[in-house]
């Protein structure tokens, strides 16, 4: 069982660019796919960027591909998401997410990730 815990947000100009950082307990984080997911306002949450446990496979929304990165470190039991070229439409409270399948990263379903964050707002002012 891991326990996610955000930080990183906050507000950013159109062109601009923050990283935002999860923090999870748990003695065997190695083990989770690891997710952020984004939901603004009336929208549903979506699933924004996905890593593997070993850290070797990724996926990308075709929204952010080619601007934002997914990175972990297993030794600190954190993920990373490096956001560049920030537009308005990025505006959203971001949360990251824990899955314990095989192949977690990339689902897309709200449902096949057991354990989230409590989120963190990033608003891209234009």
């Amino acid at each position: 069982q891991v326990q996610p815990v955000e930080s990183g947000g906050g507000l950013v100009q159109a062109g601009g660019s923050l990283r935002l950082s999860c923090a999870a307990s748990g003695r065997t984080f190695s083990g989770y796919d690891m997710g952020w997911f984004r939901q603004a306002p009336g929208k549903e949450r979506a699933l924004v960027a996905g890593i593997s446990g070993s850290g070797g496979s990724t996926y990308y929304a075709d929204s952010v591909k080619g601007r934002f990165t997914i990175s972990r470190d297993n030794a600190k039991n954190t993920v990373y998401l490096q956001m560049n070229s920030l537009k308005p439409e990025d505006t959203a409270v971001y949360y990251c997410a824990a899955s314990p399948r095989a192949g977690g990263y990339r689902l897309v379903v709200v449902q096949a990730w057991n354990y989230w964050g409590q989120g963190t707002q990033v608003t891209v002012s234009s």
